[in-house]
């Protein structure tokens, strides 16, 4: 369990768009570089001056990239700093001016917006330099605990903001498809409700238009305005469902759109591979695994807890292709079972009217796993039906 969580903090991405630089970056760069130039004024000693407001003016330098570079800020921030306090113990004595407190925001940045990898590499160099400049201005140990405290509550602090963001932003996610469910429902109770009304209508005018055309011909009318009805109803609710405002010309998507889902930043990450012999599928395969490989991915991103990765591969042979999606999560307590739902419904319909196969169920590697395999071959309707129901 501590070995998984190590790997999944490690293999952690970066968030992604970080804020760009903004006024207060270049404010808080003048205060230090004015505070530097004071402090450097007010003091006696001028001997190894220049070096100590140069190593200032550095630190300062940084901090206009610690979001969108956090690993290279601090790389180059604590690296002049490593050197200036090796260089004080050999041959300079002079003391860091007071303004390279400024190097507390960059860890805090560090865990907010770097990767796990570079999170773990800085601390590390961060480590570094505490130890070596206690050995450069020799301190109590209760300074010591203090130092090294000051610089991990930043670097908790940032991480706190991180996963704080993180959550926020799931939990956003699962409100949107939980009210993309609730009016999925309501276009199906509503376009039901209008289409059994037709149903009616049509049966009796069959029975009133022989005999009376004329009847007939106002059933027929009744249709036409309840048809116009339930269409302007189901666009209406198709209109809240879509992500904008136009009109959706494109083609349907097929396997190579799979690869669409993924997606490299974020929380899960998506990785999508594609392999073997797959430009003779039919257009119904390749509709079919892009809707299967969407709905797994969206019950990972619904229903699996600490889901760092989410892969995606699509194999193809003479004969057959094969869909594999595997997460390395696990279920939530309040989520329905894996096996079970709506999505999974769709998912077993899809295949067994192509005359596929569908394995859903713990992965043995760790995490949930969704496999489907469907025939090149379209299958007849006397062997689709036979396929139904085995699955």
């Amino acid at each position: 369990m501590v070995i998984n969580s190590l790997r999944a903090l490690w293999d952690e991405p970066r968030p992604a768009h970080p804020p760009a630089r903004v006024w207060r970056d270049w404010a808080l760069l003048g205060v230090m570089l004015g505070a530097s130039v004071v402090e450097a004024v007010l003091r006696g000693d001028r001997e190894g001056m220049p070096v100590a407001i140069a190593v200032s003016v550095v630190i300062g330098l940084t901090l206009l990239w610690r979001r969108t570079h956090p690993v290279a800020a601090i790389t180059v921030a604590f690296g002049t700093l490593i050197a200036f306090d090796v260089a004080r113990i050999l041959v300079l004595e002079v003391t860091g001016l007071r303004s390279i407190a400024a190097a507390l925001v960059l860890p805090y940045a560090l865990f907010r917006w770097g990767s796990g990898r570079e999170a773990t590499t800085g601390l590390g160099l961060i480590l570094v330099w505490l130890g070596v400049t206690h050995v450069a201005d020799p301190t109590t140990p209760a300074e010591v605990v203090a130092g090294y405290g000051f610089f991990l509550f930043s670097a908790a602090l940032g991480a706190a903001l991180r996963f704080h963001a993180a959550g926020r932003l799931r939990a956003v996610e699962q409100a949107e498809l939980r009210q993309r469910h609730d009016l999925a429902r309501d276009l199906h109770d509503t376009i039901g409700h209008h289409v059994s009304g037709i149903v009616i209508q049509a049966q009796a005018g069959q029975a009133l238009g022989a005999a009376d055309p004329e009847r007939g011909m106002a059933v027929l009318a009744t249709i036409e305005a309840a048809t116009s009805q339930a269409l302007t109803e189901m666009r209406a609710i198709v209109g809240v469902l879509r992500d904008d405002d136009a009109p959706d010309l494109s083609p349907q998507p097929g396997i190579p759109d799979i690869t669409r889902l993924a997606r490299p930043t974020g929380t899960p990450r998506v990785h999508a591979q594609m392999a073997g012999t797959l430009d003779d599928v039919p257009s119904a395969v390749g509709i079919a695994l892009y809707r299967i490989a969407q709905e797994a991915v969206t019950n990972v991103r619904r229903h699996a807890t600490d889901a760092t990765r989410v892969s995606i591969e699509v194999v193809g042979d003479a004969e057959r292709v094969r869909l594999t999606v595997r997460d390395d999560g696990g279920p939530t307590a309040s989520s329905p079972p894996p096996t079970s739902g709506l999505g999974l419904v769709g998912m077993r319909e899809r295949t067994s009217l192509l005359g596929g196969s569908l394995d859903v169920g713990p992965d043995p590697g760790g995490g949930w796993l969704v496999e489907a395999t469907l025939p090149k071959q379209m299958p007849t309707p006397s062997r689709a039906r036979a396929t139904r129901g085995t699955v």
